[in-house]
């Protein structure tokens, strides 16, 4: 398939009524727009199906079959789109902090399972990042310092915390904000908590590819032990981690259980937005059981 028709394809799943600007208002809105229509899963992970990133395995399963997926096919597809409106940019690797200690041990260092984007606009550098399975995370200016609120009552904040080819990164993006609109990792305060930290150095596909296949065959990570569901919503964010469904909304948070294998495919497509089969819904419900 064809970039342009992928684009059109895209547009559509996302709602969008026009092509955004190539200014900071529209890379903000198509990132937003990407948030709240498609998931973030690592379901096909858990019914053992190879994760493949090419643009058009991955256009294939998150617009056309309308399932979902984690950094590694968002942010690839995100960027493809990016590139084919016009905006100038290219992948970062990341390493995710939520439950760990920063900066942390050699021994205990996160490995290099995020990616984002780094885009320019009017000569500026920007990160987006429309793959972050954790909390929402706003396009921000690469500005040690910067700063943006989102609809869901947080604050993020960029800072530089390393010399570049530092191992744990040059960059630390973090979060101040109400832990019920996290997929659950958050602490229970509004003090800057880290999220993940990023150097600006090359990255080359072979590289995106070796972290990708860590993180979907890695025996005992969060991505491979457990079905992980999250996304964003106009005014918060909902996860589902196994059975345990929490939805953030009107500044409030709510936790439930799914009680069926129906019941739980019902609750990914009508408000993760992630189509798969009962057959599957139920094969995954039981690995909760």
């Amino acid at each position: 398939m064809q970039n342009e028709a992928i684009l059109k394809s895209y547009l559509a799943r996302l709602g969008l009524g026009k092509t955004p600007d190539l200014d900071v208002a529209g890379l903000d809105a198509l990132q937003r727009a990407h948030r709240l229509s498609i998931g973030f899963a690592n379901l096909d992970v858990m019914l053992s199906h190879p994760i493949r990133i090419d643009l058009d395995s991955i256009a294939d399963k998150l617009i056309s079959r309308q399932r979902g997926g984690y950094c590694f096919e968002h942010n690839a597809l995100f960027g493809a789109m990016l590139a084919e409106l016009g905006f100038a940019n290219r992948p970062l690797l990341g390493r995710v902090w939520l439950g760990s200690d920063w900066p942390g041990e050699p021994a205990t260092t996160p490995p290099q399972t995020h990616t984002l984007r780094l885009t320019t606009i009017a000569g500026a550098p920007w990160i987006a990042d429309a793959g972050f399975g954790g909390a929402y995370v706003p396009p921000l200016p690469l500005s040690d310092g910067a700063q943006a609120a989102t609809p869901d009552g947080a604050l993020h904040r960029l800072r530089r915390v390393g010399a570049e080819g530092a191992a744990t990164g040059e960059w630390l993006l973090e979060r101040a904000g109400p832990a019920s609109a996290t997929d659950g990792r958050a602490q229970a305060h509004d003090a800057f908590q880290p999220q993940y930290s990023f150097s600006l150095a090359e990255v080359v596909p072979v590289d995106l590819e070796l972290s990708n296949h860590w993180t979907f065959t890695r025996a005992g990570t969060r991505f491979t032990s457990g079905c992980l569901v999250s996304i964003v919503l106009p005014d918060g964010f909902a996860s589902l981690n196994g059975r345990r469904l929490s939805v953030h909304h009107s500044g409030q948070g709510d936790v439930s259980e799914v009680a069926s294998a129906a019941a739980w495919r019902e609750v990914l497509g009508d408000l993760f937005r992630v189509q798969i089969s009962q057959e599957e819904a139920e094969r995954l419900f039981d690995q909760r059981g």
